[in-house]
């Protein structure tokens, strides 16, 4: 399942409806008109069929085949990933302990070759992205981990309420779940200069006004604004279990985990993380 099984983009991404070279095809432009009203009117948008039919099987395997490598230890966690400080207000919403039941490949267990690889260094997926999201270019992020995961999550498990490092966030199902596992996401629940403590605590105990919700088949690619919309993912249920690439961009080069975070999602730390404070674009909470 190396790379010598395709050659080209052409061969895994269906570039007659998503001309990923050419940002002068009308399909390019329908492509990112549709998207931007999406990602402004729901904080969110698909784009259906990305990968080609003939090809989600060895999507489905290449996932399949690392998935093993997930770093499995459950842990408590809260929406920010940030250690325990108990000097915050009983209300704040990082006092609300979650149990993260899922599980992330990093970036350097997945094979060169692989197709989600591929995708991630692709410069005209970073163009398409960019004209979606509105902004004058993504960037691949400078995490060694973390800037393409596989997350596994089995049955009757789930990924918890979280926020993301990364302001651009790009899923790709690999392995849809016999049911559950529904994506549910909070377009826009803070801001830059806002963190809105209130209105995360509300979700987090039960309020289901601001929730949003997104079904995905294996091939589709999801765009959302990760760092600001509080998401999960809901329980599995059944016997298959859930497996989607997380694809990870910022409009800012340079942008890196923090070493608290990192260790929880994947048990370990690169000399990166240690001086990641150094590249944020906000003071938000991890």
């Amino acid at each position: 399942m190396g790379s010598d099984v395709i050659d080209t983009v052409d061969g895994f991404v269906d570039t007659r409806r998503y001309p990923l070279d050419d940002p002068d095809d009308p399909a390019w432009r329908d492509v990112v008109a549709r998207a931007r009203d999406e990602l402004r009117a729901q904080g969110a948008t698909v784009l259906r069929d990305v990968v080609r039919p003939e090809r989600r099987e060895l999507l489905r395997a290449q996932g399949d085949e690392v998935a093993g490598a997930a770093h499995t230890e459950v842990a408590r966690v809260n929406v920010y990933n940030t250690d325990p400080d108990d000097d915050l207000p009983d209300e704040h919403p990082a006092r609300v302990v979650l149990q993260r039941r899922n599980a992330f490949v990093a970036r350097d267990r997945i094979p060169a070759g692989h197709l989600v690889q591929r995708l991630y260094e692709h410069p005209g997926l970073h163009r398409l992205l960019a004209a979606c999201f509105e902004v004058p270019a993504v960037h691949p992020l400078a995490d060694p981990y973390a800037g393409l995961t596989l997350n596994v999550v089995a049955p009757g498990g789930d990924h918890p309420w979280h926020f993301d490092t990364n302001e651009i966030a790009v899923s790709l199902l690999t392995r849809a779940p016999e049911s559950g596992g529904v994506f549910e996401y909070c377009p826009g629940l803070r801001a830059a200069g806002d963190e809105n403590h209130a209105g995360v605590r509300a979700v987090l105990d039960g309020d289901r006004a601001p929730v949003r919700r997104l079904e995905l088949r294996p091939g589709d690619l999801q765009l959302f604004r990760g760092r600001f919309s509080l998401h999960r993912v809901s329980t599995v249920h059944g016997t298959t279990s859930r497996h989607a690439a997380i694809l990870a961009f910022s409009d800012r080069p340079g942008v890196v985990g923090s070493a608290t975070r990192t260790r929880q999602l994947f048990g370990r730390i690169a000399p990166e993380h240690l001086a990641a404070a150094s590249v944020r674009g906000d003071t938000l909470l991890d």
